[in-house]
């Protein structure tokens, strides 16, 4: 192995040069015609700081590039304290009722989505959703267990087509169900 900072000695030369004749090169030299003109790399744009080693320690990952920021089409509206008011005293009135109690979770999604979209072309602004009422479950039982439509609900609505079209989702005031219903608060139509 050799060591840095040290040059062959004459002897080393010596047998090294026997060696190196003995070599057949792998590939032919090419002519200098044939010889493929040298590109220079573009340089990078900036380095990379040095990664702070701790022993024993994964150094933290990179920050994440800035990513442009996309136009927003339109700010989300959100409700006022009145809306609220008016759920708590049971003053509020859906404009569409949707029952999904007792339905299996393929036919309550199917009539959720109908629903919603019977709703929205009525012009509904308040839409009530009987689910029936939330059971303690663990998670593993929630596609089969009572309270599946409950547990299942805001999921089906956020990954909706209608998801842009609703405000809110509040509990439903007891008279509408209580704890078994949810209001769903569409955006006003213009």
């Amino acid at each position: 192995m050799r060591r840095p900072g040290r040059g062959l000695t004459p002897q080393e030369a010596q047998v090294w040069a026997l060696v190196a004749r003995t070599v057949k090169p792998l590939v032919p030299p090419r002519k200098l015609a044939e010889q493929p003109k040298i590109v220079p790399e573009p340089a990078p744009a900036a380095p990379l700081p040095p990664a702070r080693r701790v022993k024993g320690r994964v150094p933290p990952p990179l920050a994440p590039k800035p990513v442009p920021a996309k136009p927003k089409a339109e700010a989300p509206a959100h409700l006022d304290g009145s809306w609220d008011k008016r759920i708590a005293k049971g003053t509020l009135m859906p404009d569409f009722s949707l029952d999904l109690h007792g339905s299996t979770l393929d036919q309550a999604y199917s009539r959720l989505m109908h629903g919603l979209t019977q709703a929205k072309s009525m012009g509904a602004r308040v839409v009530l959703i009987v689910t029936g009422k939330p059971r303690p479950v663990d998670a593993a039982d929630r596609g089969t267990a009572r309270g599946a439509i409950r547990a299942k609900v805001a999921d089906w609505l956020a990954a909706s087509d209608h998801a842009s079209d609703i405000v809110a989702i509040r509990g439903a005031h007891r008279r509408h169900g209580g704890q078994g219903a949810i209001y769903v608060v569409l955006r006003k139509r213009r």
